[in-house]
Order: structure tokens, then sequence, then C-alpha cells
């Protein structure tokens, strides 16, 4: 972490390639980015400047030899590689992978797969140190079991960070440190491990039906859909759900649509009946009542809140 400082001079430079200057790719599909702090002193241990989540194009390369700060990367759909000074590594959904200011960085999306991510540009005095402790850094990478409950992590992140209010920064650093505290205790894992490999335990699993969850709640509407994607029997589904997270596929699929349905209201306002359509609701009546009994307020609530 040494030399961020001295690069923070450097943020305004253009240096040749996007990645030698810019703070953030622009071969991306689709993008939810937030700035928070770009510059220090930070007063948290572990600060996140800028970060968010992003979908790759189909032609993504990155390629860097210095950035400000130290960089957290999870991969959560796609495919692709990367490249950490010496060290390559396959991306897939559950790889995650660290780079620090001068780490040369090379990431390169699969066309056919465009790689889905969360990036967390890292500063503050115990930045290298927590990532050093999660397992990260000096070329590593690895594959993490519990996506999905990382997932729900980074994007707690990315929506605090895009909320601008005065307690952003504290939030985000204290939730990226439950973070990488959550890559850190998890069994050590090769990134080149194939998703769905033979012999992959009933958490794995499990945890590869939460993602597919994730990912897909908003068009979802119940087990069938999670059982006909992660190839197992409904009641396998179900056991699974309860085992892990004492809750039934329909109880986790609703509130990840009641989720989706907030951030929707939170950040662009509008109709029920919109953020309905939003998640695969169509009776607005039907979904204000879902949503009062995960949220414990009205999808109307939510509305007064933002004006």
């Amino acid at each position: 972490m040494e030399d961020s400082d001295s690069d923070m001079d450097n943020l305004d430079r253009k240096r040749g390639t996007e990645a030698e200057g810019a703070l953030l790719a622009t071969q991306v599909a689709e993008s939810r980015t937030f700035f928070l702090q770009l510059a220090g002193p930070w007063r948290e241990r572990v600060a996140v400047a800028l970060g968010g989540w992003e979908l790759c194009r189909p032609d993504y390369v990155m390629a860097r030899e210095r950035y400000p700060y130290v960089v957290l990367e999870l991969v959560v759909g796609g495919a692709g590689r990367a490249r950490l000074d010496e060290s390559e590594h396959r991306l897939e959904a559950g790889v995650c992978f660290a780079s620090a200011p001068r780490t040369r960085v090379r990431i390169e999306t699969d066309p056919a797969a465009p790689l889905e991510k969360f990036f967390f540009a890292l500063a503050g005095a115990g930045a290298a140190r927590a990532l050093t402790r999660a397992g990260l850094l000096h070329g590593r990478a690895r594959r993490v079991a519990a996506l999905g409950e990382l997932r729900e992590l980074a994007e707690d992140i990315t929506r605090e960070g895009r909320r601008h209010g005065a307690a952003a920064p504290a939030i985000c650093a204290r939730l990226a440190e439950v973070l990488l505290l959550k890559i850190g205790e998890e069994p050590a894992r090769a990134a080149s491990l194939a998703v769905g490999a033979t012999g992959e335990g009933a958490r794995e699993n499990f945890e590869r039906c939460r993602a597919l969850v994730d990912k897909h709640a908003a068009q979802w509407s119940g087990l069938g859909d999670i059982a006909a994607a992660a190839r197992l029997d409904g009641s396998s589904v179900c056991r699974l759900f309860r085992r892990f997270l004492g809750v039934s596929p329909h109880q986790y699929l609703r509130r990840r649509k009641m989720a989706l349905a907030a951030a929707f209201l939170l950040e662009r306002g509008g109709r029920v009946q919109d953020a309905a359509a939003r998640v695969g609701m169509e009776d607005p009546f039907h979904f204000s009542r879902a949503f009062k009994a995960v949220h414990g307020v009205p999808p109307s609530a939510l509305l007064q809140a933002r004006r």
C-alpha cells in the first residue's frame, strides 16, 4: 500500500490504454458503480474508494500495471481468465481474486459467456493485510462455495455506496471487512475447480441453487424453475434449503424478489405496479402483501421516503 498515495497524483492522467489511466473499465454492457472517497487520508482501516457491479461486453480485455488501490474482484457469472503477475487463473462464478497497486493484471472474458463481476477498490492502512488474510493478493485466486452469501454482501456494499449518505463510507467499510472475513473462513479451493464437478457435496449443491436463484429471481416463479435449472428434483432442492438456510426455496425466492423490488423503488421510484412487474408479479395487491411480509412496511412507504 505504500505506493498508492503517490499513484493518487495520476488519477486524472490518461496514460495510453484505458487500463493504464482510467479508474473504470469502459468495455461493459451494463454497470452499477459508485465513488466514495478517492483520495486519502482514509479514516477506515479498510476503506472502499469505489466499486460496483459490471457485466462485461464480449470484447472485454483489461490490462494494467499500476492502479491507485488494491482491488478485490468477485466473479458471479460468465467465464474468462485472469493473469496476476506470473500467475494465471480460470474465471467462473465463485472465483475471487485481488491485485495490489503494482500488480500486473490482465483480465479477459470468454466472448461466448461474458463475465459478470463485482469489484471494490480498497484503501486504508489495513486493506492489503485484510486481503492477504483472506487468502488473496500475491497472485492468488480462490473459488468459494458460499457464492450466494458473498453476492448478497457485494450487493449490499454497492447499494450503500450508491446512496451517497453521510454514513456510506463507514457502512461500506464494515461490509467490506465482513466480505473479506467470509472469504477467508472458506476452505481453500483452487480457482480452476469446475462448477458442478462430480463429487460436489450437499453444500456445493445448495450454493449452486442459491446462486441460480440470486441471478434469476426476477423471472422465476417457484420451485420448478429452481429445480430445472439446477438439474435436481424438487424434494432435493427443498431439503438443501431447509438444511443450510432454514427456509424453503419459495421463501428464499420471495425474499430475493422483494429485495430487488425494494432496490428498484429506492433507486427509480415509479409506481408500485411497475415494481411488481419488475419481479414477475402481475397482481399489485399480492405483491404489496408479500413486500410488507418481508420488509415490514408496504412498498408505498419506500416511495414516500424517497421523496
